[in-house]
């Protein structure tokens, strides 16, 4: 998952839209007993926690390094967006198709269909508001990337998470607004239940997605090309450096890389010449690359054949 930014903002914008809404939506099933309402609103509650789950992540991330934790705890914030993943999985899909499968066992009928159509529609444009803001806050970092592309290589969890949340929520509210409405189209209640039992299977191939990208980021994601090519262009610049014989990365936190890397130095400097040689290396990558808070280097002397050095 690169690029750092935290998106507060979109956090915040989520967490108030999917609060109200969930209150909504829950009064919408108490007057009109629609399964897919009801999932909808467990859903929205679901959405609520996540995103304080993501501020509290934030919060801890932003702790000074101890001695038991010498790198900090930037990666709080990958923890609590995994827990966000199993939270969408358990509380969110597992749920909506549990309610969908019974009600479609034993189908009810409707109450005041209108009124879950109207509330509906609502948290639609209160979704649609969030999902807008999540979207400016990520488009600065995508850059010319495809959104999945962002959504796969970014280092910092929480606008990922947002987007595909506000996402999943705008079609979840499409199904449960396709399952009301063809059930008082046909008169046949099982549509909200399938619409329900759908609310569940989008629920869950999000919470999949997310599970599988945060496990990644907390066993521990190195940069990415561009990025490493980078690196080692700025250590190959320094003119007692003459090549970079193997290079290591690996992300501490969304804004923290470490680097590690083995360097060819020109035989025969004094130890003047390396010491200052390592500083300016050094202080060519961190100009060049900010995020890069660790760097080690190792001094050596050109042992490797030309050309296999370089990279990871």
């Amino acid at each position: 998952m690169s690029a750092g930014g935290g998106g507060t903002k979109a956090i915040i914008a989520a967490l108030l839209a999917n609060l109200g809404i969930a209150v909504a939506k829950f009064i919408g099933f108490a007057v009109t007993g629609a399964s897919s309402m009801l999932a909808e609103a467990v859903h929205s509650v679901a959405d609520t926690a996540n995103q304080g789950l993501l501020l509290l992540g934030g919060k801890r991330a932003s702790r000074a390094a101890t001695r038991e934790h010498p790198f900090g705890y930037g990666r709080d914030r990958y923890f609590y967006a995994f827990v966000v993943a199993l939270l969408l999985f358990t509380l969110g899909a597992v749920f909506a198709i549990y309610e969908g499968l019974h009600k479609l066992a034993a189908p009810e009928p409707l109450t005041s269909p209108l009124v879950a159509v109207v509330i509906l529609l609502v948290a639609i444009g209160l979704e649609g508001f969030s999902f807008r803001t999540a979207v400016g806050e990520s488009r600065p970092l995508k850059g010319d990337r495809s959104w999945w592309r962002f959504i796969r290589q970014a280092t910092a969890p929480e606008l990922p998470v947002v987007l595909l949340e506000d996402f999943g929520a705008l079609i979840g509210l499409v199904l449960a607004l396709g399952g009301i409405g063809l059930t008082v189209l046909t008169g046949d209640p099982v549509w909200d239940a399938v619409g329900t039992i759908g609310i569940g299977l989008l629920l869950a191939v999000i919470a999949i997605v997310l599970v599988v990208e945060m496990k990644s980021l907390l066993i521990g994601e190195g940069a990415l090309p561009p990025v490493v090519d980078r690196i080692v262009a700025e250590l190959e610049a320094v003119p007692d450096v003459r090549r970079c014989i193997h290079l290591r990365t690996q992300y501490l936190g969304p804004d923290e890389l470490l680097v590690a890397a083995k360097i060819a130095l020109s035989p025969g400097l004094p130890v003047e010449r390396v010491a200052r040689a390592i500083d300016d290396a050094e202080a060519r990558v961190r100009a060049a690359v900010p995020e890069v808070r660790l760097m080690y280097l190792e001094p050596d002397l050109d042992r490797t054949p030309v050309g296999t050095g370089g990279g990871q």
